[in-house]
């Protein structure tokens, strides 16, 4: 249970006693230009965690209040918006999306994240084959959102070369995982990509092979980059539509800012092409992805590249209306510890079937950073450079060298003014919980991770054992040893869901009447994972609003609704904090603002956003909102 307190009516005139001073008094500039009355307002705020009202200048925040309050601040040509008694928060903050990805995976062949024998992913591949005839012999096929954990569940084994081979035509075909760590390829993409029984592993990644040592087709972590570098770079036109799409989802979902958590020059390109248009409705975080490789070659060549690509495309101190910022490293240091690829740095081995028990094998996985020579240096000069880094870490070793090199830095430069945060950290060891917060580092969780589903139990869990399954996605513990934990989606990876995924931070569980749910499609996959501590509403709310916004060094301009901070608002059809536990991720956003200008509007607020949006975007809306079951 949590406690809210109860609005205190002396805030209103408080708030408007100090607004109307800073206005001048009762000019006519004191006048807002939005006011919001009569809602439930959770600021985020710990000093005044609740109010009714919210007034809105030039896209910033001027009161925050009562509903008598605020009447000092309604003009002639002040926006009135009854919010009705609905719950507005601060805009949600995305702190580890892969937004072009995600709007380019709402345009290809769709796997649907769902449990498919080879057989039907088979069939469901030739359809999309049969729908795109006219892309005959030498067009990519590429397919995503498909569940690697379930199909090899289902079937014993992983899709092959030879299962591909039974598909007509003659299209090079590239079948992407739904954790985007492995692509299935066929023949003639893998040759197009120069792979054969003779190219060896790269670095952080690795060619399965059959017992000749042949590909069999799957390529994982950075051997499905070079697969997927065979594929011909897309057009300006069309990384546009996958930048609108993306928006178009962000809005809908009440993100009104993101990391894109592995970016590039086409990032920053097509997120800047939007923003000239006018089209950018949310702030764009860009990250510069290190490679193992270049790290272990040179570390200052590597810093050098890293500063400069940022300082190319940081525009500063973010304003009012959405821009661009990019100040932070990423490096992958692991795969992942699912089955079957078992790739993450373990303590212990993963286990394996002998024939008549789960027992202990050899495999312990692997990082990809060596943590004395490359990985300790490496966030020490990365210090220095005056950026922050986030890092992919996802097994309990991992995560632990990563925080080892972490203390180093720490220790070797105690006043280092340097946010590290560690993705994902789907298992860690009990004794490095606290080491979190000892050394202020931010975990970025995906909640949704925490519910029942082919990539958690089956296969996962036997292969990481019970001792270790039962601390996966250690959110809650984390929380309770001090840790400030941060919200990523990292979709698209899963379904864009994000109610979905503030549920599950509240109960480790799943919902079985969300189609985005597991829960929904097996049985097997209805209750709570395990029995780790879950997250308070309060505190899943703090994870995608003010924590998100200090990940990002954005916690002085967003992430709670105060005075002085941006309008980046929304409003939820029903109050998180009041619904039951079940209902939790059956929610949606009704209204959005960025910077004072309502982006996204449904039902009566629909009918009173302030300005109607550029035909250019609301041209994608209908495609997109479909994705998500509009």
């Amino acid at each position: 249970m949590f406690l809210v307190k109860i609005l205190n009516p002396t805030w209103g005139a408080l708030a408007a006693t100090l607004a109307l001073a800073s206005c001048g008094g009762s000019s006519a500039n004191q006048y807002a230009d939005t006011v919001f009355r009569n809602g439930y307002v959770l600021t985020m705020n710990d000093s005044q965690p609740t109010s009714q009202a919210v007034a809105v200048k030039n896209g910033k925040i001027i009161y925050v209040g009562n509903d008598g309050g605020v009447n000092n601040f309604v003009g002639s040509s002040t926006k009135v918006m009854d919010l009705g008694g609905k719950l507005m928060l601060p805009g949600f903050i995305d702190a580890h999306v892969h937004s072009l990805a995600g709007g380019r995976a709402l345009t290809l062949c769709d796997m649907q994240y769902a449990p498919l024998h080879i057989t039907e992913m088979v069939a469901k591949l030739q359809s999309c084959l049969n729908a795109s005839a006219s892309q005959e012999p030498d067009s990519w096929l590429e397919a995503v959102n498909w569940d690697r954990q379930a199909t090899s569940g289902l079937d014993g084994r992983d899709p092959n070369l030879s299962d591909l081979a039974s598909l007509t035509g003659s299209r090079p075909i590239a079948i992407t995982s739904s954790d985007f760590h492995a692509v299935l390829a066929n023949s003639r993409a893998l040759s197009l990509a120069g792979i054969s029984a003779a190219t060896a592993d790269p670095a952080g990644g690795r060619y399965l092979r059959d017992g000749s040592g042949n590909p069999t087709g799957i390529a994982e972590d950075s051997a499905s980059f070079i697969v997927k570098a065979a594929i011909p770079p897309d057009s300006d036109a069309y990384l546009l539509r996958q930048g609108r799409a993306a928006l178009q989802a962000f809005r809908q979902q009440g993100v009104t800012s993101f990391m894109d958590a592995a970016s590039d020059a086409i990032h920053a390109k097509t997120f800047r092409t939007l923003q000239q248009a006018g089209e950018l409705t949310a702030r764009a975080n860009l990250t510069f992805v290190m490679s193992p490789e270049e790290a272990k070659t040179s570390i200052p060549a590597s810093v050098a590249a890293a500063k400069a690509f940022l300082a190319a495309n940081d525009q500063g101190t973010a304003i009012t209306k959405p821009g661009i910022n990019a100040r932070i490293v990423k490096l992958f240091n692991d795969g992942v510890v699912n089955a079957p690829a078992d790739a993450a740095k373990v303590f212990t081995p993963y286990y394996t079937f002998n024939g008549m028990a789960w027992v202990p094998g050899t495999n312990v996985g692997s990082t990809y950073f060596d943590q004395d020579t490359v990985l300790k240096p490496l966030l020490v000069a990365l210090s220095e450079a005056q950026l922050d880094v986030h890092i992919h870490a996802t097994g309990e070793g991992t995560v632990q060298e990563t925080l080892n090199a972490i203390e180093n830095l720490r220790t070797l430069r105690p006043s280092a003014d340097f946010r590290p945060a560690i993705a994902h950290d789907e298992t860690v060891a009990v004794a490095d919980y606290p080491r979190f917060a000892l050394l202020n580092v931010i975990p970025t969780m995906s909640f949704q991770w925490a519910q029942r589903a082919s990539y958690s139990v089956g296969e996962t869990e036997n292969h990481l054992g019970p001792d270790r399954f039962s601390r996966m996605e250690p959110f809650g513990s984390l929380h309770n040893a001090g840790a400030r934990i941060a919200y990523g989606s990292d979709w698209p990876i899963d379904p864009y869901d994000i109610m979905l995924a503030l549920k599950i931070g509240v109960t480790r569980s799943g919902d079985p009447l969300n189609p985005n749910s597991p829960a929904s499609r097996d049985t097997r996959f209805v209750g709570p994972i395990n029995a780790d501590p879950a997250l308070s509403r309060i505190e899943v709310l703090k994870a995608i609003t003010i924590n998100a916004a200090y990940q990002l060094r954005l916690e002085k301009l967003v992430g709670s609704i105060e005075v002085g901070k941006f309008a980046d608002l929304i409003v939820l059809e029903k109050n998180f904090l009041a619904v039951p536990d079940d209902e939790l991720g059956r929610n949606q956003v009704l209204l959005t603002m960025v910077g004072g200008k309502v982006v996204m509007a449904l039902g009566t607020f629909a009918n009173n956003t302030i300005e109607s949006f550029a035909s250019a975007i609301d041209a994608i809306q209908r495609p997109v909102a479909s994705f998500f079951g509009a």
